[in-house]
């Protein structure tokens, strides 16, 4: 891990490995996960929906998917779209490996670390949406600079973006959802999308919820959902 006074855009912080995996999970780490990696040694590709062996027609990001709810229902959902999911977590990543072999999904493929290096090598303007669903964040003033909305990351995905793909956020911490505001209207490369406050107070048309929405409903937060359209390059 790199110096924390000076973290690498994306880096990681925190455990990676919580439980002991099960057997099965331990499996799928063995056989799965290698066949759905991306190879970040290799040259990037042209065309990422040259990664999926079906025709997709357009490929979305999402950082830090957790247990990976979300993106395997907007798999499952989306059949003609490619995902791309990026989690540190090895319990997580074993959860999610588990829902795309249980559902047959060929529209997944996973990145096994930080964002950073991923966010590097992706291809400009090859994305339609990137989603950042609950991530961590750092409640604590001293550790702010380890949230990933910062100015750094918001111009590595602004570059991956295209025009008019978006930048979806929930978060039921009401301080990060400020920051995030506060970052993205300042930014040149996008635009906040919301006219009206339902628009932020309500989850977007197909959200897929997940068990860190069910507990914010339990202890009684409310959810921030932003969506930040990426602006036309001129």
């Amino acid at each position: 891990m790199s110096d924390q006074s000076h973290p690498r855009r994306g880096a990681f912080f925190g455990r990676r490995k919580g439980h002991a995996l099960r057997p099965r999970q331990a499996r799928l780490f063995q056989t799965l996960l290698p066949r759905l990696a991306l190879n970040l040694a290799a040259p990037t590709p042209v065309d990422l929906a040259l990664l999926f062996p079906d025709p997709v027609e357009s490929v979305r990001l999402e950082i830090g998917f957790g247990g990976g709810e979300h993106m395997i229902a907007q798999a499952e959902q989306h059949p003609r779209a490619g995902f791309i999911g990026v989690e540190p977590f090895v319990n997580g990543m074993a959860k999610a490996l588990a829902a795309i072999e249980l559902k047959k999904l060929s529209n997944v493929r996973l990145h096994f670390d930080d964002a950073t290096s991923l966010l590097d090598w992706l291809p400009a303007i090859s994305l339609a949406r990137v989603d950042l669903i609950y991530p961590d964040p750092w409640p604590k003033r001293r550790h702010w600079k380890r949230r990933f909305i910062q100015d750094e990351s918001l111009a590595a995905i602004a570059r991956i973006l295209q025009p008019g793909g978006e930048l979806r956020f929930a978060t039921d911490v009401a301080d990060y959802a400020a920051w995030t505001l506060r970052h993205l209207i300042q930014s040149a490369d996008f635009e906040w999308t919301a006219e009206r406050a339902d628009d932020w107070r309500r989850p977007w048309p197909g959200f897929s919820a997940t068990r860190y929405e069910a507990k914010a409903k339990r202890e009684g937060r409310a959810t921030s959902y932003l969506i930040f359209r990426r602006k036309d390059r001129e």
